[in-house]
């Protein structure tokens, strides 16, 4: 099976071609990537949804992430990303349905598999209105381990770390038939993938005020 192409990019973003994975993360190209978190209200609350990595995951296992990312494959626009939330998470949108939440820029560097990689990433960030129920949704074992759902203003006090940890209630795969079983878990901001608290405060501040 050939490896996945991405576009690189400079740091101004200008094209330099096609590299592979593997490439792209040996050399540090910037790329592109695509985050969506999606949101519910329920009377006066707001509830934010994130994943948990699969533990066979070769960066981050086992951390809680956003909802739904992944990489733009060459020729691909953010359009077109949003084939990422059907594919991890089974919900159909179209990409008017998204709400633009801003751009970011991260690099991080570590070791996977005993290599090396420098990822430098350019990721478009939107949010999503999904009342559909957390059992409802259809996860793709080889990404998703389980979803959940919290309280946004919780979740933003978690990561200003004015509160240690958030209540929070999901769905887990389990792993001998694939169906989805209720769960509820106490989680905290180390548990998240490593990033700058940061986004995950800018990200979650500008959910909630525009929906």
């Amino acid at each position: 099976m050939a490896e996945e192409l991405f576009d690189i990019y400079d740091w101004q973003l200008r094209p330099l071609g096609t590299a592979t994975r593997a490439e792209t993360h040996a050399h540090g190209y910037w790329h592109r990537t695509f985050h969506c978190w999606l949101t519910r209200r329920e009377e006066n609350r707001r509830f934010v949804r994130f994943q948990l990595r699969q533990a066979g995951k070769d960066t981050n296992p086992g951390c809680y992430d956003i909802t739904a990312a992944g990489h733009l494959s060459a020729g691909e626009t953010i359009r077109d990303a949003v084939r990422e939330l059907e594919e991890e998470l089974g919900v159909t949108a179209a990409f008017e349905q998204l709400i633009p939440l801003g751009q970011i820029r991260e690099e991080a560097s570590g070791e996977v598999n005993g290599a090396l990689f420098i990822d430098r990433e350019v990721s478009d960030v939107f949010g999503l209105v999904c009342e559909t129920a957390l059992t409802e949704l259809r996860l793709q074992p080889e990404e998703v381990a389980g979803i959940y759902e919290a309280d946004l203003d919780e979740l933003i006090a978690l990561f200003e770390g004015s509160l240690g940890e958030a209540a929070a209630i999901g769905a887990e795969l389990d792993g001998n038939t694939g169906s989805l079983t209720p769960a509820r878990r106490s989680v905290k901001a180390s548990q998240f993938v490593p990033r700058d608290a940061s986004y995950y405060v800018s990200v979650l501040r500008a959910l909630r005020d525009c929906t």
